[in-house]
């Protein structure tokens, strides 16, 4: 048995990173591929390091061809998921890599993302812990519509969660700074974050609170800890093309010890395949995660400045976006959860 996916916004990052995903998945059938400038182009041309469709030609975005697929992943910029969401009927499952349904208030959608806000879908981060029990993998058993989460808030929640929900640290004063690669800004993005402007330099960006992954991060430890959470969130750009590592730091509570902390973790992460829980002394690398689903977690205390500090390294593009993205379809299709995700190799 196969399952016949289309991929929207395949001549992107996330876009390539679906494909490449696909083509190594042994119960997927890639139908339609579609885009919008590049219409009429082939992958041999847009995607060259997945072969295996090479002869595919790029279709415009639209409902009609999309509709007949059992799977569609949408790769499409912010705020443009909707309007093909909607055109597609209930049957059709689909997965959206955009921002469009991640977010559960629509006043915090409005701010951030200045459009009318479509609704929320079940949150594809499978190994977010929950404060009114389990994980939020059982949410996306048998789902028809699942948002992937955005990159940032990827390697910040997978950091922070379990500590919120077990009381180890405060949720009022968190502070991450994340550095980041260039394809996390994407294809399409202004000058000044491309490749070529940030060799042997840095930069932040969306700094002072402005960032849009900031109120998808609260509302995840909101949902893990049961308790409002305030979050100080700054990436940086840095001249590496793909991967995140978070730098995050909180205050301890009355209950903090390392020791508890270190067994809080296990618990949460110790079953999960895809969460890597480092020996003590040992830090998290974006190299070490490279191509690959992997998130790296590591754990101590700064006792000089008395903050907890949780480093975490994941590929923005696989475990941030497609990764997910495919962790999830397979989830609420009753596979393997780890089907089609345990090689590793990486676009050029």
């Amino acid at each position: 048995m196969t399952i016949q996916v289309a991929v929207a916004g395949a001549s992107g990052y996330v876009g390539g990173e679906l494909l490449r995903l696909i083509a190594g998945h042994p119960m997927l059938d890639l139908g339609a591929v579609t885009g919008h400038s590049n219409v009429g182009e082939t992958l041999a041309t847009l995607q060259p390091h997945v072969p295996e469709f090479a002869d595919r030609v790029i279709v415009e975005t639209t409902a009609e061809n999309l509709v007949g697929h059992e799977v569609v992943f949408l790769a499409l910029p912010h705020t443009k998921s909707a309007e093909i969401a909607q055109q597609l009927p209930a049957h059709v499952m689909i997965i959206d890599c955009g921002a469009d349904f991640r977010l559960e208030d629509s006043a915090n959608w409005e701010k951030y993302y200045q459009t009318t806000h479509a609704g929320s879908w079940p949150y594809g981060l499978p190994e977010l812990t929950l404060a009114s029990g389990g994980k939020q993998r059982d949410q996306l058993r048998q789902a028809k519509r699942i948002a992937i989460p955005g990159c940032n808030v990827m390697a910040v929640t997978l950091a922070l969660a379990p500590a919120l929900q077990a009381g180890l640290i405060e949720g009022a004063d968190l502070v991450s700074v994340l550095s980041v690669g260039t394809s996390g800004a994407g294809k399409a993005s202004s000058p000044d974050l491309l490749a070529s402007e940030v060799l042997g330099s840095a930069r932040a960006y969306g700094v002072g609170g402005t960032h849009r992954h900031t109120p998808e991060i609260e509302q995840n430890l909101r949902l893990a800890s049961g308790k409002s959470a305030t979050i100080a969130m700054t990436p940086v750009l840095v001249p590496m093309s793909r991967g995140i590592l978070a730098v995050n730091t909180a205050k301890p509570s009355s209950l903090f010890s390392l020791e508890r902390l270190r067994d809080v973790y296990q618990a949460a992460y110790g079953d999960e395949v895809f969460v890597q829980v480092l020996p003590e002394g040992q830090l998290p690398r974006t190299a070490s995660v490279l191509g690959s689903n992997n998130a790296q977690i590591s754990l101590a205390f700064d006792e000089h400045a008395g903050r907890v500090v949780v480093v975490s390294a994941i590929d923005n593009l696989v475990k941030g976006t497609a990764g997910t993205a495919i962790q999830a379809l397979n989830i609420a299709l009753g596979l393997t959860e780890e089907i089609g995700l345990t090689a590793i190799g990486v676009a050029p």
